[in-house]
């Protein structure tokens, strides 16, 4: 063995301790250089973990096996993971893996980092289990983003509940997520909600900008007062604040619906005094109001101005402008757009094909709507419900029943799928056929598929019936229109008791005319005059004065013929008391 430097001996011979103090130093250096292989240590396991949680199926049956001397539940191991792995539901797996892990505790930090992760990721149910399940507060920005992301999501409910909530914590949050939470209420139609919180909205001192504006004057539009947001829309343009060209877009849509088309270019020349270029889908909405109005000169007129003026007309706007000529009836016309639009390029939707499908169905031309409906299904379109029913709908108008039924027996072979309107227009179609049958056993079929039918099938059928003296058949179909809550119109009732007068049932149709009346319902005119000639014939007379006496209360003046009627019948009874009685 070497021996031992001789200034080392005297440092021993000096310091008997020194051995001792060394081993100390030693052990403190340790203690300092420990925790940075412990974090060294977190940092490689964590990034293992993100491995195997993104490669291996269950790899929550074997990952404490996997790492049998390794401690879960320090709280900064899974920080480590949240700064490693970018996908937020593989993170909220192993956060839930965690927390079955008895005596894991999430510290606040990791907990933050998840729950942005998750609405980074538009993931808001998942967020909103984080906040229910975990006791952490998160931090107000989070809130607001959490906020905007459950109202993209569509909960609304959850979202204004989480902005009441920052409220009481007198934190008032941006405009961004005050406009969020009002467009939410937009989109789902909560309209008085809507203004309720703007108004809390204005008592926080917050300041609207364009799009609370546009949110404020789609509500009113939307509520049916589009004259409440034609007045905010001038106060702020007064106060110099212009809102975007969807605000202007969305009144005059509302003021065409209504038919107020005089206030069009007010709201064309505000925009173009504003330095806002009236776009396509201002003029789409203009063309749109006129053809739902049947003001197709005026839609035609705009139409080719904007052409003139530049515009390039896309296939909404084609498509409205040819559905609505059709409407009119206005075939030449719409032809002409047809193949101005296919010259342009532009490529007809099924939209375009079942505007003109149905227009030549309205006029009777069925060869050249078959035509058009087998070349639009040979470009790929066409093979769905719609485009049937309006075959269907074209076939039963113009009698031909045949085709109308071989059409829907084929839907089902080519994938088609019947829906309420295809059986109920083919039952009006039987029923103006007057085959009654078909139309009963199609009406059961219809009820038989949990397919909602509708009055106008139930009234054609209710007519129909009664007019061929099937009158308990008719009542009963009365009767379940009730059951379904399907409020018969008051008329429906005068069929009843017309048919009934006709097949010789009078004092039934008396009991239905006082249902009527203490149902406070008026009565037509041609039922009580039906009443008084029948009850005449079968010589009651009185009644039929006293309904003689009920129709001139009503207002009704009784036309000639019945008043002759009844005085004939009146004079004739007279005469044959009086022979009696001499």
């Amino acid at each position: 063995m070497a021996r031992a430097h001789s200034s080392l001996k005297t440092i021993l011979r000096q310091n008997p301790n020194f051995l001792t103090q060394f081993r100390s130093l030693s052990t403190a250096k340790d203690g300092i250089d420990k925790p940075t292989n412990h974090q060294w240590k977190i940092t490689e396991v964590a990034r293992e973990v993100s491995r195997i949680t993104r490669t291996k199926p269950r790899w929550e049956q074997s990952l404490l096996s996997d790492f049998p001397n390794f401690d879960f539940l320090n709280p900064d191991f899974f920080n480590e993971y949240l700064h490693t792995d970018t996908n937020a539901f593989l993170s909220l797996r192993l956060f839930q893996w965690l927390l079955n892990q008895n005596g894991f505790v999430p510290n606040s930090s990791s907990c933050n980092l998840l729950f942005d992760a998750l609405v980074e990721a538009n993931a808001s149910n998942a967020a909103k289990w984080v906040l229910a399940n975990v006791n952490f507060e998160p931090h107000s920005d989070s809130l607001e983003s959490f906020v905007q992301c459950l109202c993209e999501n569509g909960s609304i409910d959850d979202a204004i509940d989480v902005l009441r909530k920052m409220l009481g914590s007198n934190f008032c949050p941006s405009l961004v997520t005050w406009n969020s939470v009002l467009s939410g209420l937009l989109k789902v139609g909560r309209i008085d909600v809507l203004f309720e919180l703007y108004g809390e909205m204005m008592e926080f001192g917050v300041v609207a900008d364009e799009e609370t504006v546009e949110c404020l004057i789609r509500g009113f539009c939307s509520r049916g007062t589009p004259d409440k947001g034609y007045e905010i829309l001038r106060q702020v343009i007064d106060n110099g604040l212009v809102p975007r060209n969807i605000a202007f877009n969305k009144l005059i849509s509302a003021y065409c619906g209504n038919g107020y088309f005089f206030k069009v270019p007010d709201f064309l020349h505000m925009m173009i005094a504003k330095n806002l270029s009236p776009d396509e889908y201002t003029y789409q909405e203009v063309i749109h109001g006129l053809c739902k109005n049947r003001k197709n000169r005026e839609a035609l007129r705009v139409f080719s101005n904007l052409k003139e003026r530049g515009y390039a007309p896309d296939i909404v706007m084609y498509s409205t402008m040819i559905d609505g000529l059709c409407k009119m009836k206005w075939f030449g016309e719409a032809r002409k757009l047809w193949f101005e639009m296919i010259q342009k390029g532009f490529r007809p939707n099924e939209y375009t094909y079942n505007a003109l499908i149905r227009g030549y169905c309205t006029i009777g031309d069925l060869k050249e709507a078959k035509r058009l409906h087998e070349e639009m299904c040979d470009r790929g379109y066409g093979r769905n419900t719609v485009s049937c029913n309006i075959m269907i709908a074209g076939f039963c108008q113009h009698g031909n029943i045949k085709e109308a039924f071989h059409m829907f027996n084929e839907m089902p072979k080519k994938g088609i799928a019947h829906d309420a309107i295809t059986y109920n227009t083919l039952i009006q179609g039987l029923c103006a056929r007057e085959k009654l049958t078909e139309s009963t056993k199609l009406l059961g079929k219809l009820v038989e598929f949990g397919l909602q039918p509708t009055a106008s099938s139930y009234i054609s059928l209710v007519k129909k019936l009664c007019q061929v003296g099937q009158l308990d058949k008719a009542k009963v179909l009365w009767t379940e229109m009730h059951t379904r809550g399907m409020e018969p119109p008051d008329w429906t009732r005068d069929l009843i008791i017309a048919g009934l007068c006709q097949h010789g049932y009078v004092e039934e149709g008396m009991k239905w005319l006082d249902g009527m009346l203490n149902c406070l319902l008026r009565p037509q005119k041609r039922t009580l005059e039906m009443l008084i000639q029948c009850l005449s014939q079968a010589n009651k007379f009185d009644d039929a004065f006293l309904l003689f006496i009920l129709m001139s209360k009503m207002g009704y003046v009784p036309c000639t013929h019945i008043c002759h009627y009844l005085a004939h019948k009146f004079g004739r009874q007279n005469a044959y008391q009086k022979e009696i009685q001499s």
